[in-house]
């Protein structure tokens, strides 16, 4: 069990680590340019989307999706209250200083960046024929082919 919480930890750190780098590249590098801030949260979506698919991938291939799912959830989960709460208080701001609309939009994005990220980690998992499900069913096809038939007289 403690293996488990382990790896979700791992997990959410290392996406509220990305998020705080990012705002900190933000904050010091480009405080005023909104263009640049925009690109720059357009690049930490990117990575954490990279981030999620590197983590489908490398599960996907040793447990069932119900297995790594939850941790994957958990991970966002914990990884986006996190980044939401407590990331703007490290760099001296409220959560909410923009608004409680732009505070739900960046939830929003947040989701979807993840969702899709893991999405296509364990899509293209699926596609190479990698992934826990196809790996136990070609394991129980040369299983099933490599008996040969009983025969039973009476």
């Amino acid at each position: 069990m403690g293996q488990r919480w382990r790896s979700i930890g791992v997990v959410a750190i290392g996406l509220f680590a990305v998020n705080v780098v990012a705002r900190l590249v933000i904050r010091f590098g480009f405080d005023g340019d909104e263009t640049a801030a925009d690109r720059v949260t357009l690049g930490m979506f990117g990575v954490i989307g990279l981030i999620l698919a590197w983590v489908a991938f490398t599960r996907g291939r040793r447990y069932p999706v119900a297995h790594w799912g939850t941790e994957t959830a958990a991970s966002i989960g914990i990884a986006l209250g996190l980044t939401m709460l407590i990331a703007p208080l490290l760099l001296g701001r409220s959560p909410f200083a923009e608004g409680s609309a732009t505070f739900f939009w960046q939830v929003v994005l947040y989701l979807v960046a993840t969702t899709a990220g893991a999405f296509l980690g364990y899509l293209l998992l699926t596609t190479l024929g990698l992934d826990h499900r196809s790996q136990s069913l070609k394991r129980y096809a040369e299983t099933s082919a490599a008996k040969p038939r009983r025969i039973v007289r009476r």
